[in-house]
C-alpha cells in the first residue's frame, strides 16, 4: 500500500468514526421535546427517514458496531409511535414518498401494523403502478417497494436506468446535471453498494465518467454533502474512490472540514454553520452532510476490507 493510499484509508476511518459518533450523540434530538418544538415537521420527518436508511446500511456494513445501538433504538421507537404515520402526509409534496420509505425502512419487529397499512393504501391508490412520474421517481418507488416486499408494476431496473439521467448525461456540462438524481439512481440500482448495479461493463464505465466529472465539479465548489454522495456513487459503480483523483480529493476535502466533534459543519462551504450559530442551527446545518459522510465512509470502508464483495455475491441476485 502506498503512503498516499495509507493516508486516505486513515482519513476515511477518522471521517467515519467522527461522523458516527456525532450522530450517536445528537440524533436523539429529533425525537426529543425540544426537537419536536424547535424543528419544522417536514424536515424532522425527513431526517428520521434518513436515519432509518443509515441504520439499515450501518447494520450491513458494520454489524458489530455498538455505536449503532442508540440511533437504531431511536428509529424503532419512532416507528412504533401511533402519531408518526400522520406526520408523513402533512406535506402533500412528499406524502407518498415518505409513506413508502416509512414502510420500506421499518425495523424488524415493526413491519406489521402501520407500515403494512401504508403499503395497502399506496397500492390501492395506484402509487405502486406506473404513472406520470419522471424515470427517476419510478426507479425510487421501485427500489423502496422492493425493499418493503410490496407487489408493484414498475418496469425493470434495466429499463428504468435506460431512461435515467446518468444514462443520458453523456458530455453534458456538470453544472447542468442534478447530482442527487445521478447519485440516487446509482444507489437504488446497487442497493447502496450491496449488489451489482447490473449495468454491464460499458454502461457502468460511462456512468462512472459522469460521476467522476460531477465529483471534480463539487470539490471545486466546496459542496460537502454532494461530494460525500458522489464518493459513495463511485464505489457503487465498482470503482475505488480512494484510487480516483476526484474521489481522493473529495475525501481529503471532507477530512479537512470535519469539526473536532465529528460533524461536517454544513452542506457546503457557503452553507456552513456560522461561528455564532445556536445549537439548533448547528444541528440543522450539520445533520445532512454528517449523515451522508457516515453512510459513504461505512460502505466504502467495508468494501475496501472485502466485506462488500463477499456480501454482494450472496445477496445480489439478478437485477431485473
Amino acid at each position: 500500500m502506498s503512503t498516499r493510499s495509507a493516508g486516505l484509508d486513515e482519513a476515511v476511518t477518522s471521517l467515519s468514526a467522527g461522523a458516527r459518533q456525532w450522530l450517536a450523540r445528537h440524533a436523539g434530538f429529533l425525537d426529543s421535546p425540544a426537537g419536536r418544538a424547535e424543528l419544522p415537521v417536514t424536515p424532522r420527518v425527513k431526517a428520521l427517514l434518513q436515519l432509518a436508511l443509515l441504520c439499515r446500511y450501518w447494520g450491513k456494513a458494520a454489524p458489530g458496531d455498538a455505536g449503532r445501538g442508540g440511533p437504531a433504538a431511536l428509529v424503532e421507537r419512532v416507528w412504533r409511535q401511533p402519531e408518526f404515520p400522520g406526520l408523513l402526509t402533512l406535506d402533500p409534496r412528499y406524502a407518498r414518498q415518505f409513506e413508502l420509505m416509512f414502510a420500506a425502512l421499518a425495523p424488524d419487529g415493526t413491519r406489521s401494523g402501520a407500515p403494512r397499512a401504508v403499503l395497502s393504501r399506496l397500492s390501492a391508490d395506484g402509487y405502486l403502478a406506473p404513472r406520470r412520474k419522471p424515470p427517476y421517481l419510478h426507479l425510487e418507488a421501485r427500489f423502496y417497494a422492493d425493499l418493503a416486499g410490496a407487489e408493484h408494476r414498475f418496469a425493470s431496473y434495466r429499463e428504468l436506468y435506460a431512461d435515467s439521467l446518468p444514462a443520458r448525461a453523456g458530455t453534458l456540462p456538470a453544472a447542468d446535471l442534478d447530482v442527487c438524481v445521478v447519485t440516487h439512481t446509482v444507489f437504488y440500482l446497487s442497493d447502496f453498494g450491496f449488489r451489482d448495479p447490473g449495468l454491464g461493463e460499458e454502461a457502468a464505465e460511462r456512468a462512472l465518467r459522469v460521476v467522476e466529472r460531477l465529483t471534480d465539479h463539487c470539490v471545486r465548489l466546496g459542496e460537502w454533502d454532494l461530494a460525500g454522495k458522489l464518493v459513495l456513487a463511485q464505489h457503487c459503480l465498482g470503482a475505488d474512490p480512494l484510487g480516483t483523483p476526484s474521489g481522493a480529493a473529495a475525501v481529503r476535502m471532507l477530512a479537512e472540514v470535519q469539526a473536532p466533534d465529528g460533524a461536517i459543519p454544513g452542506r457546503s462551504v457557503v452553507r456552513r454553520a456560522p461561528a455564532d450559530a445556536t445549537d439548533v442551527e448547528r444541528f440543522r446545518k450539520s445533520y445532512q452532510a454528517t449523515l451522508v459522510t457516515a453512510l459513504a465512509t461505512l460502505v466504502v470502508a467495508d468494501g475496501r476490507s472485502g466485506g462488500l464483495s463477499a456480501a454482494g455475491s450472496s445477496v445480489a441476485g439478478e437485477v431485473r
